[in-house]
């Protein structure tokens, strides 16, 4: 910056502060405005960034006594009315030619906003800076999320795909690295976090690597026994053993029919449930009576009384 830029520029306006303003009230009011309008809080804004750097300039010549001095005086001088014609044939002598010798050609000494700058940002120089961090969402299906699936998103109109780990869960974050905002002075782009929304399934839910579902069985299947079929997520089905005797809650362990995952593949967890029919016809309900009476001093509490007294 020339001397003859002051003529122009309003530095206590520029910082907020009269013309009678002490060095302590300069400080104070340039800490603040540098900490509001500094680049990392104000990314990408170039009014912000602007405003930045004018505010560095006027503390850099409010801080030093001499300089604050020599550019009252020219303030002072142009507010008067004086004015200096450009230099060369027939003309006056330039601004600078005038000042230059006057004012040290307008350079600037004592404490720059640099050095203030460094106590409050840990140095002006800022170099490198990576981009920022961008958040997205997705939403995919039980069975997509389950096997791991290829979504594409587009972010500022760039199309991104990525594939989805097998067993992602609802509400669960992805962090694709290098995908977010570009970096600043040859810094890395940032990351792009992603979040998973699942939707549920009517049969299947997730448990880790093993899927769980519940399995209803009837009740002469639970007294006696049976072999019944299981749906996997694949389409097929496998066939699994009642023991005689299940109780409604037993869970049965289906081995390799859960999810297939970098780290293994892992069970179907099949939980029994006992169906129960809401409606009877009059000879399966005097054979249930006849049961009842047969099964009567049986208690299938007797347990949890027991447990619950202990």
């Amino acid at each position: 910056m020339t001397s003859q830029d002051w003529f122009s520029k309003d530095f206590y306006a520029t910082l907020g502060v009269p013309k009678d303003a002490s060095e302590t009230d300069i400080k104070k009011a340039y800490r603040k405005l540098a900490r509001d309008l500094h680049p990392d809080r104000n990314p990408g804004d170039a009014a912000a960034e602007q405003r930045f750097k004018e505010v560095g300039e006027a503390y850099n010549v409010l801080s030093d006594p001499k300089d604050r001095q020599q550019y009252d005086a020219v303030r002072a001088m142009g507010s008067g009315g004086a004015r200096f014609q450009a230099g060369g044939p027939g003309g006056g002598a330039g601004f600078e030619d005038v000042f230059g010798g006057m004012f040290n050609g307008g350079q600037t000494r004592g404490q720059g906003f640099e050095d203030i700058l460094g106590g409050l940002f840990g140095g002006f120089n800022r170099g490198p800076q990576k981009g920022n961090d961008v958040a997205a969402a997705t939403e995919v299906s039980f069975r997509q999320a389950a096997e791991g699936a290829t979504v594409s998103l587009s972010l500022d109109g760039q199309k991104i795909s990525t594939r989805l780990p097998a067993g992602v869960t609802d509400g669960q974050k992805i962090r694709l690295r290098g995908k977010g905002r570009p970096g600043q002075g040859g810094g890395p782009a940032g990351d792009l976090i992603l979040t998973v929304h699942v939707s549920k399934h009517p049969v299947f839910t997730v448990d880790g690597k093993n899927l769980r579902m519940s399995l209803p069985v009837s009740f002469d299947e639970a007294v006696f026994g049976a072999t019944v079929e299981v749906p996997t997520l694949t389409g097929d089905r496998v066939k699994v053993k009642v023991a005689p005797g299940t109780s409604s809650g037993t869970t049965l362990r289906v081995k390799g029919r859960g999810l297939v995952t970098k780290t293994g593949t892992g069970d179907l967890l099949v939980r029994v449930d006992v169906y129960v029919p809401s409606k009877l016809n009059k000879h399966a309900r005097e054979a249930l009576q006849a049961f009842a009476l047969e099964t009567a001093k049986e208690d299938p509490r007797k347990a949890l009384y027991d447990d619950a007294a202990k």
